[in-house]
């Protein structure tokens, strides 16, 4: 028996899963050799600005995570505390990955197929667009 929160072993795979997703164009493709995390919306500025909404982010550990084709991965430092990786080809908005944190996000949204994933809580909702309302029941917290 699990000893995983219910929620987390909704949402998360097997540990010997592997995920696999890439750009629009397939420039950039990668694999996730482990269990992904909940997504997480964030709306504070630079998400909204990379992503041209909010952005919905998994992640998974560095060291299971894995570009099988990145020729065209571009890395933007888009602060002291972190860079995003995008296709300089096609645009398409791919990854997140916090300075010193051993992790890498990975936009939800560039999973090959299902996903099985669901959103856990919003984040900076203090920053969120005038334009939308967050309808999800989970947790909306102001800043991180």
């Amino acid at each position: 028996m699990s000893t995983a929160p219910q929620s987390e072993a909704k949402h998360n795979l097997q540990s010997d899963d592997v995920r696999s997703g890439g750009c629009l164009c397939g420039a950039v493709r990668y694999e996730a050799k482990a269990p992904l995390r909940a997504v997480v919306a964030c709306h504070c500025v630079q998400c909204r600005k990379t992503s041209g909404h909010y952005a919905a982010m998994t992640s998974v550990p560095l060291e299971r995570f894995v570009l099988t084709h990145d020729d065209c991965l571009a890395w933007f430092r888009s602060s002291e505390k972190a860079e995003r990786g995008f296709c300089r080809l096609c645009g398409s908005n791919l990854f997140w990955k916090p300075a010193g944190e051993g992790r890498i996000s990975i936009t939800a949204g560039t999973l090959d197929g299902p996903t099985g994933l669901c959103i856990e809580r919003h984040i900076y909702c203090d920053y969120a667009g005038d334009y939308y309302a967050i309808a999800e029941a989970v947790p909306q917290l102001p800043e991180h």
